[in-house]
């Protein structure tokens, strides 16, 4: 287990977190340390294992962070791994199961293989087929170990960035740390499924049947679901299956998921999606699911609404509600970023290729700006980024906002909880109110909200930031030479000692140099 700790994976972890600092600030090095290359970083993810490569899906989704080469690389990030050792197996499954295993049948060979566990094809003893998931050894001590790791460095590297750009790092983070302790647990994947079962009840959508007399933490039974992959186009095909038709469905139930009911599958890869042969959409794979708020809900909504419209103020009040931009964010700014936003709901001849590249000049414009990504964003911008792709891989000319936005208007009083009559009634009001009284509206929104306030100058604000970050980087740099020194004598090679005097000279002298 002390494995884990090891220096040479300390070290991998190190420097994937100076290849993220690095890039995100905008450096060639971080204390002297270049960033890694595009493949290096996906080579060294793969190494660290089953956090990081979780990490590093999410942050493949942030095009605010990194160029077009990091992206590609960290977007063919699968966690696909071998699977685990036969001694691993027998101790798992003696340890879900006991000595008086439920099935008939348990195949070997596991079908599917990734980074938290396995599936393997079963039968229970009155001959139901089921597939059943089965958590690695040891996996909750590796994770928490990772996240440690984690959290050491990121409050090492925290006075090295701004407070717009700490704050989306330290949410994404947080969020990552509270979803991945959910996923090594199976009763919680079974409590997932059971919410997804109640909550939505469709013919064009089924979800795996659980078995809780048979399930627990270390092991999940399901039902077993035939199908073929989403993105297996010969299939499909054969099958005499529209892959375009697919798409409406997961837009369709995705639009649901997220804008109606707030609770959605945050990981539709193509490995989590399958087609059944009457053309009905399987989703698998329930750890990773998350929960929208209400406010969250409105804010989107009025988001896609206001872009659609064009309405400037509403589209920068539903920003500032859900937590995207701050009130301090420059107009002329905001207004070239609504601008930009409007040109992408606005144009509804824009194939895939022309609206990603839209998209991804809009999210690199807002490297520089207070922009941050609330911690309940990340994963709808994932899940969403992962549908995009579907679409623009296999529908000639997708559009996912020409396709979201009639099924946006048809769920919008469902959505909002109102009457479709009173929806259209308060819509047509609004509609004839005068700039005067919406610009009232936004003020007593600000009121509401606690954010009618006197601001000191951005010209004050930013003076005194960095002075700050001026007096603490010469601290943390200092410091983190000093731990080199430490961490170089726990080694114990040729020259350790001399190596570690030099560094721990260099971290006294930049910090007393940093204070004077």
């Amino acid at each position: 287990m002390h494995s884990y700790y090891a220096p040479q994976r300390i070290w991998g972890a190190f420097r994937f977190l100076v290849t993220i600092f690095a890039t995100v600030l905008k450096r060639s090095s971080i204390l002297f340390i270049p960033p890694l290359g595009a493949v290096d970083l996906k080579r060294t993810v793969l190494d660290l294992g089953v956090s990081f490569i979780k990490l590093a899906q999410v942050l493949a989704t942030r095009a605010d962070f990194f160029s077009e080469e990091y992206l590609q690389e960290l977007r063919t990030i699968h966690d696909e791994v071998a699977p685990m050792p036969q001694a691993d197996l027998d101790v798992m499954y003696s340890r879900a199961f006991g000595t008086s295993p439920p099935f008939a049948r348990f195949d070997a060979e596991p079908m599917a293989s990734a980074s938290i566990g396995q599936v393997h094809g079963a039968q229970l003893f009155n001959g139901t087929e089921v597939a059943v998931k089965i958590r690695r050894l040891d996996i909750e001590r590796k994770v928490s170990v990772d996240i440690n790791i984690l959290n050491f460095f990121m409050r090492l590297f925290r006075p090295f960035f701004s407070v717009y750009t700490r704050n989306s790092l330290e949410a994404i983070l947080s969020e990552f740390t509270l979803m991945i302790h959910k996923e090594v647990d199976m009763t919680i994947e079974m409590d997932n499924l059971r919410k997804f079962h109640d909550l939505y009840a469709r013919d064009d959508v089924r979800f795996p049947k659980y078995y809780a007399e048979y399930s627990n933490k270390d092991a999940l039974v399901m039902s077993f679901e035939k199908g073929v992959r989403v993105d297996d186009a010969a299939a499909l095909e054969r099958l005499g299956i529209p892959f375009a038709k697919i798409m409406d469905i997961l837009i369709d139930f995705y639009t649901e998921q997220m804008l109606v009911k707030g609770l959605f599958h945050a990981d539709p890869h193509p490995g989590n999606l399958f087609v059944g042969e009457d053309g009905t959409l399987i989703l698998l794979d329930f750890g990773m699911v998350k929960r929208l708020t209400n406010s969250t809900k409105v804010a989107m909504i009025e988001m896609v609404e206001a872009a659609s419209a064009r309405d400037f103020e509403m589209f920068i009040a539903a920003s500032e509600r859900l937590g995207v931009v701050t009130p301090s964010a420059p107009p002329e700014e905001m207004l070239e970023f609504a601008e930009r936003m409007f040109d992408i709901f606005g144009n509804m001849d824009l194939d895939a290729a022309s609206m990603q590249t839209l998209a991804l000049d809009v999210l690199f414009s807002m490297k520089d700006m207070p922009f941050k990504m609330p911690q309940e964003v990340v994963y709808v911008l994932r899940a969403s980024t992962l549908i995009e792709g579907l679409g623009t891989n296999y529908v000639e000319n997708f559009n996912g906002v020409k396709d979201i936005l009639p099924v946006l208007r048809e769920k919008l009083p469902k959505a909002l909880g109102f009457d479709q009559g009173l929806v259209s009634q308060v819509r047509r009001e609004i509609s004839t109110l005068p700039m005067t009284f919406k610009r009232v509206k936004t003020i007593i929104t600000d009121l509401s909200d606690q954010k009618l306030q006197v601001k000191i100058s951005r010209h004050t604000v930013d003076q005194i930031n960095d002075r700050l970050r001026n007096l603490f980087r010469p601290l943390v740099g200092g410091f983190l030479f000093i731990l080199a020194a430490f961490f170089v004598l726990q080694l114990g090679f040729a020259y350790g000692r001399g190596i570690a005097f030099a560094l721990f000279s260099i971290g006294v002298l930049r910090m007393y140099l940093g204070v004077r």
